[in-house]
């Protein structure tokens, strides 16, 4: 390892209903150009690229970047599932920390469809089908396969610490809180806990609501990876730093504890906690703000005790205590996550990057934390890759 990845410039654009925003080629190259100028560059500064997405064709990436510049940098198109945008930074961070480049860009963008999740080639063996036979063995209810899988783990975790749908809730009605604040959040009402309550039931038998999953959206975002000497020489700025990072797969256990949790990752989440924690000689009693991967408000409460915010079984004590907002011990997605902003799932993990970026650089307005010095990202694909990322104030 050469040195660190500093994060010189972030950029996206506001994530949209499906139907209501520009193609995806034209988000890419909007969160990338903002990226760009945000960090002071020129796209003829860019040596390399990786471009995230789930749903599209391939050289998609070349598709959008040929829109900023075609300098004939390679162009690696990532899919990796909801962790695409968290993948591309992840592969962006190993060659500046080894001293291969020293400046490279990570973009993320998703055109999607209304409704439900889908599957687009039936014609040859599905990732997913290991996955879904034992989440219908476990969980035989008849509702889609996304709702089945967050709101299964969901109903797993209240029989397992008697607690009720209204911890799930509690999360979702701070979301909207946090959401409020994000200029650039798709959803901005505020709401409370028997608002979500209210909302038409989606998976009865597991007490999940409409409000407690996340909206499918479109959008891009971007973030631009620098080495220090290239920083130094360039004049850009080096106030964010990433510290350590790790990216999970799952293990034989995801599937032997026919459990739901570990089913939709959990035990990923804890690992690749764990590994970055160690690298940073950290624990995380010493973040100040975290960006986590709300797809479902049952996930958020999942993650917390996976990431190690609060003990096994601590997450309504954590939540009741406000202790997971302003004020409380840590501020948990200020953006509102994905529950306030919707989830196109290539841009995910680089639109937290930029809130992190934000936030640490003390331009968050609003949603600004406070004297935030360090910041962990959460970003899990289901079936399945988890990347957690640790981001510091440098200077």
């Amino acid at each position: 390892m050469q040195g660190k990845a500093y994060v010189a410039g972030v950029g996206l654009v506001p994530f949209g209903k499906p139907g209501t925003t520009e193609p995806y080629d034209q988000m890419a190259a909007a969160a990338v150009r903002h990226a760009l100028d945000d960090a002071g560059l020129s796209y003829e500064a860019v040596q390399q690229a990786f471009a995230g997405y789930v749903y599209g064709d391939s050289t998609s990436g070349q598709r959008a970047l040929y829109g900023v510049g075609m300098t004939g940098i390679p162009i690696v198109n990532v899919n990796n599932n909801c962790s695409t945008g968290s993948t591309a930074l992840f592969l962006a961070r190993q060659l500046i920390e080894a001293g291969v480049l020293d400046c490279v860009l990570a973009v993320g963008f998703e055109q999607m469809l209304p409704g439900a999740l889908s599957e687009h080639w039936t014609d040859r063996p599905s990732p997913f089908a290991r996955f879904d036979r034992l989440c219908e063995e476990i969980n035989p209810w008849q509702v889609p396969l996304a709702l089945r899988y967050f709101g299964g783990a969901g109903k797993e975790y209240m029989e397992r610490y008697h607690v009720t749908p209204r911890l799930f809730a509690r999360v979702r009605a701070k979301a909207s809180r946090h959401g409020a604040n994000n200029p650039g959040a798709l959803l901005r009402k505020v709401l409370s806990e028997d608002d979500v309550m209210a909302a038409p039931l989606v998976f009865p038998e597991a007490g999940m609501t409409r409000l407690m999953a996340c909206p499918p959206t479109c959008g891009a975002a971007a973030a631009i990876l620098v080495s220090q000497r290239f920083a130094e020489r360039m004049n850009l700025d080096r106030r964010v730093v990433i510290v350590a990072q790790a990216m999970t797969t799952d293990r034989p256990g995801t599937f032997e504890k026919r459990s739901m949790m570990a089913l939709v990752g959990a035990d990923m989440t804890r690992a690749a906690a764990d590994l970055v924690y160690q690298q940073a000689g950290i624990g995380p009693e010493d973040l100040d703000v975290v960006e986590l991967h709300d797809c479902f408000a049952q996930n958020e409460i999942l993650t917390y005790e996976a990431l190690g915010l609060c003990p096994e079984g601590g997450a309504d004590k954590f939540t009741a205590e406000s202790d997971n907002t302003y004020g409380g011990r840590i501020v948990t997605n200020p953006s509102g996550g994905l529950l306030s902003k919707g989830h196109p799932l290539g841009a995910t993990g680089l639109a937290q990057c930029a809130e992190l970026v934000e936030q640490l650089r003390g331009e968050a307005g609003a949603r600004q934390v406070a004297d935030a010095r360090l910041a962990l990202q959460h970003n899990l694909g289901l079936g399945g890759a988890c990347v957690v990322t640790l981001y510091q104030r440098a200077d």
